[in-house]
């Protein structure tokens, strides 16, 4: 259980984000649900969340800004006094073979998946510090273990997101900090529904528990990490994954 804890979850008006949301706030943690563009989203998140008896609060921020990201989190920690879990899930799609990928699509997706994780993290760290205590959780992607054709940008922004992890974990263990990563594989999210059929039959075809992945089977995960269950575990990337990463 997460009674007394909050929780900011990036990225969480839809798909993984939010089923992290829930699932956090299901455990009895109080959950700031990040969101940039997707006000509507965010709130009917906030809005499922409170109707199954939980507590959350929408708050806008584009995590790819800096500046933006340590005035949410000023705020946030003047407001609600602590922030004990950290989860960085925002992230984008603009998926192309890399001879034709724009400039522009390789710096907006490294800028949200990776460059947005440090930003939070960055601007947190000093809280988690003198609160000598809590949990980051950044969500990758098999993508960022295996490759992925068409995926230049996506596949090197969540294998940043790795790196990154098992470095912040090495700094911060020493403070009583977490940081931990999941890399989920497919799962069926407003983001794979785009995918032809043709694709999806394929990507079912390397995973050896033959299914797809369901948003609750990372919202699970997360909620491990972020529980005193894994109070031992730090610097790790657990695969989600129905065995592709084998």
């Amino acid at each position: 259980m997460l009674t007394g804890k909050i929780a900011l979850v990036t990225g969480a008006g839809r798909g993984i984000g939010k089923a992290i949301a829930m699932d956090l706030a299901a455990n009895h943690a109080f959950v700031i649900v990040n969101y940039n563009g997707s006000k509507d989203a965010a709130e009917q998140t906030v809005s499922e969340i409170k109707a199954a008896g939980g507590d959350a609060a929408a708050y806008q921020c584009n995590v790819s800004d800096f500046d933006s990201c340590g005035n949410m989190i000023g705020e946030l920690i003047k407001e609600y006094k602590h922030i004990d879990i950290l989860v960085n899930n925002a992230g984008i799609t603009r998926d192309e073979l890399l001879m034709r990928m724009k400039e522009e699509d390789f710096d907006a997706v490294i800028g949200t998946n990776l460059k947005g994780a440090f930003n939070t993290i960055r601007h947190m760290s000093r809280y988690f510090l003198k609160q000598r205590a809590g949990k980051i959780i950044n969500i990758s992607s098999v993508s960022g273990i295996l490759g992925n054709a068409g995926q230049a940008n996506y596949s090197a922004s969540k294998a940043g997101v790795i790196g990154l992890t098992k470095a912040v974990a090495r700094e911060l263990a020493g403070r009583g900090i977490n940081v931990n990563a999941v890399a989920p594989g497919f799962v069926e999210t407003e983001m794979t529904d785009v995918l032809s059929d043709g694709v999806k039959e394929d990507l079912l075809k390397q995973i050896p528990l033959g299914r797809v992945g369901h948003t609750q089977d990372i919202a699970k995960a997360v909620t491990f990490l972020a529980s005193p269950a894994a109070d031992y575990i730090t610097g790790q990337v657990l695969s989600v994954d129905g065995g592709m990463a084998i």
